[in-house]
Order: C-alpha cells, then sequence, then structure tokens
C-alpha cells in the first residue's frame, strides 16, 4: 500500500556463503540497540568507582602505557565484573529463552522452576561437608543446578514430557528444595550460613578472571549450540505432533537443548550465586520489543546482557559506598514484572 512504512516488520533474505536464512529486520535493530547499550553501560561501569578512574585511564591501561595500580583496578578488579555482567547476562537469558521455548510458557524459567534453587542447595551441602572454598561452593552449585535438571526431567518423563508438567513438578521441586535449604541453614556454622547467605543472594563483587573465563568459555560455546537447535526448537514450539511432521525428534531435541541451557545456566550461578528472574524477563522483554512471534536467541541473549549490567551498575551506585548484591536488583525488578505478567494473565482470562 502507498505510504505505508514496511521497515519496522520487513523480512530479508541473507546468503552467506553456503548458507541461507531469513532477517528479521526490525529485531536485528533492537538487537543491535540492546546489545550495543549494554556495552556503553559496561564501558561506564569500568570508570565507576572511589578511585576516580576515566575512559583515559582505560585506554592507557589497554594499551599498556598505565601505572601498575590503575592497572590492577580497571583490567584486574572492575573488568572481569563487566565482563561477566555482560556475557552472564546473555547466558542466563538464553537458558530462559530455551526453556521458555520447550514449556511454551512465559512462565517456563529456570528461576521458578527450580534450578537456582537447587545450585543453591549444592552449594549449602558444600559447606554443610566444610569444603566451603571458591572452587567447592561452584562445583557444589554446578553439580546441584545439573542433578535438579535431571530429577526434574525424570520426574515430568511420561512418554514425553509437556511443557505444563516441567512447570509444575519444578514449581514443586522448587518449594521442597526451598524448605532443605532453609533447614540447612539452621544447621551451618554461624560463619557458614552467613557465607552461603551471602552466595545466595547473588553478587558480582567478588568476581575475578577465574570466576569470568568459564563463563565465557560456556557463553560463546553454548549460544552457537543453541543457535544450531533454533530451527528445530521453533517448531516444536507448534507442538510435538507438528514438529514430528516436520522430521523433529521432539525427545532428542528437547533433550540437548536442556543440557545446554542448564550447563550454561548452572556456570553463571556456580560463580556469582542465583541472579533471579534475568532469565525469565530479558526473552520476553526481547520479544515483546522486537515484535517477533516468539522468543529469539540473539534478541533475548542482548537484552539479557543489557538487563544485568544495568542492574550491576544500580547495585553499584544506589547506596555508595556500600554495594547492594546485584541478585537484590534483578529480584525487585523481576518480582514487579512477574506481578505485572500474572495480572496480564488474570485480564486475558476474563
Amino acid at each position: 500500500m502507498k505510504g505505508q512504512l514496511h521497515w519496522p516488520t520487513a523480512i530479508r533474505p541473507v546468503r552467506l556463503g553456503g548458507f541461507s536464512g531469513r532477517l528479521e529486520v526490525r529485531a536485528a535493530w533492537w538487537t543491535a540497540a540492546a546489545a550495543l547499550a549494554a556495552l556503553a553501560l559496561g564501558l561506564f561501569s569500568v570508570t565507576i568507582g572511589s578511585s576516580g578512574l576515566g575512559f583515559g585511564d582505560l585506554l592507557a591501561a589497554l594499551s599498556g602505557r598505565a601505572d601498575d595500580v590503575t592497572a590492577r583496578i580497571l583490567l584486574e578488579w572492575r573488568l572481569p565484573r563487566i565482563v561477566f555482567a555482560l556475557l552472564g547476562g546473555a547466558a542466563l537469558a538464553v537458558a530462559g529463552a530455551v526453556f521458555q521455548s520447550i514449556t511454551r510458557n512465559p512462565l517456563g524459567s529456570p528461576d521458578i522452576i527450580g534450578f537456582s534453587t537447587g545450585a543453591y542447595t549444592g552449594a549449602l551441602l558444600v559447606s554443610l561437608a566444610a569444603a566451603g572454598s571458591a572452587l567447592g561452593t561452584a562445583l557444589g552449585a554446578l553439580a546441584g543446578g545439573l542433578l535438579t535438571g535431571a530429577a526434574v526431567y525424570l520426574l515430568a518423563y511420561r512418554r514425553g514430557v509437556s511443557g505444563m508438567r516441567i512447570i509444575v513438578v519444578g514449581i514443586g521441586v522448587s518449594l521442597f528444595l526451598g524448605a532443605f535449604n532453609t533447614w540447612l541453614l539452621t544447621v551451618l556454622r554461624v560463619e557458614q550460613a552467613i557465607s552461603a547467605a551471602s552466595w545466595g543472594a547473588g553478587s558480582l563483587a567478588d568476581i575475578s578472571w577465574a570466576h569470568t573465563v568459564p563463563v565465557v568459555v560456556s557463553t560463546l560455546v553454548g549460544i552457537p549450540l543453541v543457535l544450531l537447535l533454533a530451527a528445530d526448537m521453533r517448531m516444536l514450539e507448534m507442538g510435538d505432533d507438528a514438529g514430528r511432521g516436520l522430521g523433529v525428534g521432539a525427545e532428542a531435541v528437547r533433550l540437548r537443548m536442556l543440557i545446554i541451557a542448564i550447563a550454561m545456566l548452572a556456570i553463571v550461578t556456580a560463580a556469582a550465586g542465583p541472579i533471579a528472574f534475568v532469565a525469565l524477563a530479558a526473552p520476553q522483554l526481547a520479544m515483546r520489543v522486537t515484535g517477533t512471534p516468539g522468543v529469539r536467541v540473539l534478541p533475548a541473549a542482548a537484552f539479557g546482557a543489557l538487563l544485568l549490567t544495568a542492574s550491576d551498575l544500580v547495585a553499584r551506585t544506589i547506596i555508595a559506598p556500600e554495594q547492594l548484591p546485584v541478585g537484590v536488583v534483578t529480584l525487585s525488578v523481576g518480582g514487579a514484572y512477574l506481578v505485572w505478567l500474572l495480572a496480564s494473565f488474570g485480564r486475558k482470562a476474563r
């Protein structure tokens, strides 16, 4: 129609070597904008702190012209935290997109289903065994998240796995583990309980390159693997029967997606503690802003990076010089989002 603006929803064919596909133009622009905003916030965050260092000092440190103290503050203390926020946020959001696609439900998030609670259980059990080092806590959280994922999948399996059954079983497992975690906190020694409770709040304050490197590797490996399965994932969103009719092995694809998503989620949680609601909110926020008919991997990753980087900036500055755990900020924002989401469900049901 003459005068009608087609650009925001245009879909363009893309060919790159032997690869061909479709580019959703509006989604691509919003994804790029969110990624650039996250990167800009991250660079700004590097300069925030009591030492008064700016972009010039950052450039000098990156080029090797800064003194040792400046280089240590910027490159060893602040930069790992920002890289972790960018890629950890992307990893949490992609894990959330996978779960929401598999369950075909915007509430199908790892936070709601109980994987974060399971990771916390693993960390607490390690503390109870008097092996509460940083590495021991990380490994315990990783094992707890993976075992909880396996338990939910097996309990929900009845000749296949339906999305609603995963959510219901996951909520039940989460409630059970939440009660178990409360009991564990009462039997730990005081210093162990304080340390475990601090880890459970989710914080980036003590993040170093030793925590960041595994997240970088898992994110850079995990997102391409999810993208390879994204076409099958979208077919399964139409239902298992429709997916099988198009040649997609529903259970095999679903299991692969779950393993990748749980591994990405568990590695982030093991390093920083449970960071709630990024996995829930980022995919839905990206879907609503970009106008795509379902959750998409790359927009979710960009909005997840933006959400966690912005939340960490708020956590560092809102009561400066003290810092809040970033999990407290995401929990506050995510709680408000969850109330709005449930209220919108109620309005649609009338």
